[in-house]
């Protein structure tokens, strides 16, 4: 029975999608389930799966090919078997070829002046086009086919190692390189820095770092900790926990984070929904799920969408300070950075401490200078002091 294979519903506000990699040609067997084709849209990579055990008889859209919802792309045979493959017929040998002519019949048709003028120039006559006629190889012939080399020699040279290739964006490149520009040109963004000393955070990590993982089977992190604080910080400042629709101020009373995470197709925010509920190990584990995910390319578009404020760490491949850009339709980012120690004066005293940048970027349509100030200030007293995380002061 043939089966068409089709390309999925795809996620709303999604209009066309790309053939990204076929990973069974026609002719090869498949197992029921097993991955046929990737399909990538401008927001995740869908799996099209075999529907049955048989075989793949024809691919009727190549990679690289743009689809639409519900096109066939495939045809499947179920149940069938692939054909055993037939073993090469060996090609008869080839017929000896006539030998070519000597050099010295080649000689022959090499006139005195051809002769002269390749004993001035070193050009071997007998591998030189003759003009003359019979193909006689006169002087001028010579002297010709010692200038080519000549003029080629007096252009540079080209190291034979240099080379280029050329790659077609992905799906997911171009969006992300639409969002970014689109947030350059459609917001007043601007950035504002502030640092925090981390030696209170790392002596908790030091000395619960093993009870925690043993309980929660989870290694505490910094994340936990920059999430709870944000959080913390968007319940004084809703300002920085909205967005802008139109003309109106969208205000949310609840708390999705987004979490930049780097993958091999690019830079991905999957959302960690409702934070302010969480506990620190909660985060955690959900934060390392949305990474292990987005770098196996298993993200949902659910998870890939919404989000009220994101946070981004370029300190994990040792950013010391960046200007993050917002994530639309959201307000804000907070942009974590490389701990590193640094002399610092503290009650008169020069203290080497284990300091961090941070970087908050924000449309300035919605949100004041005051406010962004006091939101990233509120931040890093909680990092600087995590008790007050506990109390909520």
């Amino acid at each position: 029975m043939t089966i068409e294979i089709k390309v999925p519903v795809l996620p709303e506000s999604v209009a066309d999608a790309t053939i990204a990699t076929w990973h069974k040609q026609p002719g090869d067997q498949v197992a029921r389930d097993e991955v046929l084709v990737d399909i990538e849209t401008d927001k995740v990579v869908l799996e099209v799966p075999a529907p049955e055990d048989g075989v793949l008889q024809e691919i009727l859209e190549a990679e690289g090919e743009t689809v639409l919802a519900e096109q066939i792309i495939g045809k499947f045979v179920a149940g069938a078997a692939a054909a055993p493959k037939e073993e090469p017929v060996k090609a008869p040998e080839p017929e000896a070829a006539a030998p070519a002519a000597s050099s010295n019949d080649k000689a022959d048709v090499v006139t005195p002046s051809g002769r002269r003028a390749a004993g001035e120039t070193g050009v071997d006559a007998a591998g030189v086009a003759g003009s003359g006629k019979d193909g006689r190889i006169h002087g001028s012939d010579v002297k010709a086919a010692a200038s080519a080399p000549a003029a080629a020699s007096a252009e540079p040279l080209v190291n034979p190692g240099r080379s280029q290739k050329r790659v077609p964006m992905t799906r997911l490149r171009k969006r992300i390189a639409e969002r970014l520009l689109d947030a350059t040109n459609s917001t007043a963004m601007l950035t504002t820095f502030n640092e925090v000393n981390m030696k209170p955070i790392m002596d908790i990590r030091k000395q619960y770092k093993d009870v925690f993982e043993k309980k929660h089977d989870i290694r505490l992190g910094f994340m936990g900790f920059y999430v709870k604080a944000v959080c913390e910080a968007l319940k004084r400042f809703p300002a920085v926990n909205a967005s802008l629709d139109g003309d109106d101020i969208v205000y949310h009373n609840y708390f999705d984070v987004s979490i930049a995470v780097s993958t091999p197709r690019g830079l991905v925010t999957p959302v960690l929904r409702d934070c302010n509920l969480m506990t620190v190990a909660e985060i955690e584990k959900g934060i390392r799920e949305l990474a292990i995910k987005g770098r196996d390319g298993k993200l949902t578009v659910e998870e890939m969408s919404g989000g009220n404020f994101t946070i981004t760490n370029g300190g994990v491949f040792g950013s010391l300070m960046s200007t993050p850009i917002i994530n639309p339709p959201q307000s804000a980012i907070l942009g974590m950075h490389k701990i590193q120690d640094r002399p610092m004066a503290v009650d008169g005293k020069v203290e080497i401490l284990p300091m961090m940048y941070l970087a908050l970027s924000y449309d300035h349509r919605i949100i004041d200078g005051k406010e962004s100030v006091s939101f990233l200030v509120t931040i890093k007293e909680m990092l600087e002091d995590p008790t007050r995380l506990l109390l909520e002061v």
